[in-house]
């Protein structure tokens, strides 16, 4: 604390931030430096690590103070509207444009617009952010008279930047554009002692407000505490304390206590191996469909019976295949089980209230498809698209995913 200038301490009690961790306070005073000067600002950390305190550390110590400041979440915004959400649009421009609106680049002339998740901006409004970085100019959507903004972009993503440019999902010119100056956020795991800190204020904090008794944590659970991943970082850190506020008021959490709200070991993080944590990430989710999978055994089963008792050969012998002891040891049982993901069996009660996707039970799939997981889902998010003629809203309520996932999928599978 004693080696901590008195400006960074002002900062982060200006700003709220908990923590003593080198890498922590060289953020900050990287934040505070370049505030006054009139640059581009890439923030890169995990999601969860605490980003959106640095452009408001950034726009705090400006200039620009006294002007607006507009956060913009990119990834939570749909491709369709994007371009008119940054940079407005005329009215008629489109189904729904009944007025002129401003977009925000317009609404904060002169001051500061933080970009979350910059990485997930489509190509076109990429190009659209790059001629206001580089000539402060941009023309509505819908419109062809040229406008200007005095504004300074800092943005924040949790995504590898050079990978995105090399697989083509990010411009490199824009890249170096926005990275002018570049702050690194440290995940939680590498802040050692900030997560006693934080463990501390969010325990206290919740004490407070909810007018119940502290919790207290014993060494063991400490020590716990300290050794966990944090994949989700200070967000996850501070739902956890809170759940243990909330069902253990009053108590001293030793480490058995712990284990109810945090995994076991196997999930601790040592530098060493992160890397390869990370590596297999995918190969342990394959895994879990494939236990889910192998779980629907059961359901499918009683699916046939009920179907040859009902008398109804349609699907029988085709999409379902005779269900012995033989069948689910060989060795492509798996694979065969993929081939049914699109019937959705999750609940047998599903296909009772969804008319279009029992239809959808009963249309057989040609053996010689040897259909992937991949091709099962965009086959699935085709049929469901047709069904709802186009509408993504409805097609997204159907298939149970939000509407920036179905975005996603329908971009990547080009299904537009």
């Amino acid at each position: 604390m004693d080696n901590i200038s008195p400006e960074i301490l002002q900062a982060k009690q200006r700003f709220g931030i908990i923590g003593n961790s080198p890498a922590l306070l060289s953020a900050v005073e990287r934040a505070i430096q370049v505030a006054p000067i009139d640059l581009s600002v890439l923030i890169n950390g995990e999601s969860g690590a605490g980003k959106e305190f640095f452009p408001k550390i950034i726009h705090g110590y400006s200039a620009r103070k006294h002007a607006k400041y507009i956060a913009v979440n990119c990834g939570a915004i749909p491709e369709g509207t994007i371009d008119s959400e940054l940079f407005g649009h005329e009215k008629g421009a489109f189904t729904g444009a009944i007025s002129d609106r401003k977009g925000y680049f317009e609404e904060a002339n002169g001051g500061t617009i933080f970009l979350d998740e910059v990485a997930e901006l489509p190509l076109t409004t990429q190009a659209r952010l790059l001629r206001v970085l580089e000539s402060g100019e941009f023309i509505r959507v819908g419109s062809s008279e040229v406008k200007k903004t005095n504004i300074r972009v800092v943005a924040a993503t949790n995504v590898d930047m050079m990978k995105a440019i090399r697989e083509g999902k990010f411009r490199e010119d824009l890249y170096y554009r926005l990275s002018t100056v570049f702050i690194a956020v440290p995940p939680l795991r590498d802040r050692g002692e900030d997560i006693l800190l934080l463990t501390r204020k969010f325990s206290r904090d919740f004490a407070e407000t909810y007018r119940m008794p502290e919790v207290k944590f014993d060494e063991s659970a400490k020590a716990r505490l300290k050794s966990f991943r944090w994949p989700g970082n200070v967000r996850q850190l501070k739902n956890v304390i809170e759940q243990i506020s909330l069902f253990e008021a009053g108590k001293e959490i030793g480490v058995e206590q712990l284990k109810t709200y945090i995994p076991d070991s196997s999930e601790d993080y040592t530098p060493a191996v992160a890397q390869e944590q990370l590596h297999h990430a995918y190969e342990k989710e394959r895994e879990i469909i494939f236990k889910m999978m192998f779980e629907m055994k059961k359901e499918l089963t009683e699916l046939r019976a009920a179907v040859e008792h009902r008398g109804d050969t349609s699907i029988k012998g085709k999409l379902i295949p005779p269900v012995t002891d033989e069948f689910y040891e060989q060795d492509n049982f798996y694979e065969e089980q993929a081939t049914m993901l699109p019937m959705r069996m999750e609940k047998k009660s599903f296909l009772g209230s969804n008319p279009a996707l029992a239809h959808e039970l009963h249309t057989p799939i040609k053996e010689e498809e040897s259909m992937t997981l991949e091709n099962t889902e965009k086959e699935a998010i085709r049929r469901s698209l047709e069904r709802n003629g186009g509408k993504r809203k409805k097609t997204a309520e159907e298939l149970k995913i939000s509407e920036r996932t179905l975005y996603r999928k329908i971009k990547e599978y080009e299904l537009e």
